[in-house]
């Protein structure tokens, strides 16, 4: 679907929630959003994903009215935080075990961002689904760590390499397949942390 008015059936007026349990919009959800992966956001439609999950495109419109809308709920029922519950005592440490986690999750979470690509830029409600999905909680997460690292006394509070930690960590999530043709794995991004990200910060 290339518009919210083409893929909205004429029949479709003021939208009516039907009743469907978790499990099923969960379905739902996790059908939209590897459809994305698998053929880009463009190529997403309502009849698409109703095939796939076996029901009428009637009851998706009933619940979502545009297919922007039900990609932003799609991608919120996503929201996380892996780096959440790491607490070794190290910064350096948890650095690595952040970088882990992420690399372990890279492949679905980098194919999504590439796939939604240029939509998300034109989208302002799908651009905020996709931060407040994807970006915000771990970005969170992640400043615990470095704060709990400068309340240990690792590293100084004022240090300027602290801003610029997350923006390293997830630029080269996205950055790596693009320059390389390879995911940031987690291999590849614990080597990152240790020979990039902890020298800045002055750690072993």
């Amino acid at each position: 679907m290339t518009s919210q008015a083409e893929d909205r059936p004429d029949t479709v007026g003021t939208p009516r929630r039907s009743k469907i349990t978790p499990q099923r919009e969960q379905e739902f959800f996790d059908a939209v959003l590897e459809q994305i992966r698998t053929c880009g956001y463009d190529a997403v439609t309502m009849e698409g994903v109703a095939a796939s999950t076996r029901c009428s495109k009637s009851t998706l419109y009933r619940q979502w009215r545009t297919k922007p809308q039900f990609v932003a709920a799609a991608l919120r029922s996503r929201r996380r935080a892996r780096f959440t519950g790491i607490d070794t005592g190290s910064l350096a440490e948890d650095l690595r075990q952040a970088a882990r986690a992420a690399g372990e999750g890279a492949g679905k979470d980098t194919g999504l961002l590439q796939a939604l690509g240029h939509s998300v830029m034109q989208d302002p409600e799908l651009q905020c689904a996709l931060r407040e999905a994807l970006v915000e909680p771990e970005i969170a997460a992640l400043r615990e760590i470095l704060d709990r690292g400068v309340g240990r006394g690792e590293v100084a509070a004022g240090h300027p390499a602290l801003e610029y930690v997350p923006a390293q960590m997830f630029g080269m999530l996205r950055m790596r397949p693009v320059v390389e043709g390879e995911q940031a794995d987690a291999e590849y991004l614990v080597a990152f942390v240790e020979a990039v990200v902890l020298p800045a910060l002055g750690l072993t």
